[in-house]
């Protein structure tokens, strides 16, 4: 997995050995979200998924391993709205912390994340941009573990996919 920032972005890169069409489907389609999305150690419940432009993605990510001491039993509520659809190519939405009913926490940082899927010789690179609203943000999810827990889901996804 490949990891930059530019200025507020945070850019993440990983090829995956399966098809455009395949893993573009691993992402929109709520039962196979579901199956993979969070660090490892994490169950992924949709409470709502309306994959479309102006859709919802009302989401909870639960803590079910002992192992994380003080993680386990947490739960992180998301809310997300998705704004553009191009399948099997790219798709960007918004992405917010949340509760259980879907107000949107305003002391979390909300982020725009663009969703890429490239034709590679080997598989599809994916390519995912994060835009945050400022480097401050950027840097106070990183230090909240944003680029560990997505490597540790990227892996989730890699076995998923086979």
């Amino acid at each position: 997995m490949n990891v930059k920032t530019e200025g507020t972005k945070l850019i993440i890169e990983r090829t995956f050995s399966v098809s455009q069409e395949r893993l573009f489907k691993a992402f929109t389609t709520s039962s196979e979200l579901e199956a993979w999305w969070g660090p490892k150690g994490w169950k992924t419940t949709n409470k709502r998924f309306e994959f479309k432009p102006g859709g919802l993605w009302h989401y909870c990510m639960k803590c079910e391993d002992k192992s994380q001491g003080d993680f386990y039993g947490m739960e992180s509520w998301g809310l997300a709205k998705f704004k553009e659809i191009q399948a099997p190519e790219r798709f960007l939405y918004e992405d917010m912390f949340s509760d259980e009913e879907g107000n949107v926490n305003g002391e979390l940082p909300g982020m725009d994340i663009e969703v890429l899927f490239v034709p590679a010789e080997d598989g599809t690179k994916l390519i995912t941009t994060t835009f945050f609203d400022s480097e401050e943000s950027l840097n106070r999810l990183s230090e909240m573990g944003m680029v560990e827990g997505t490597a540790s889901q990227m892996d989730r996804l890699e076995e998923y996919l086979k």
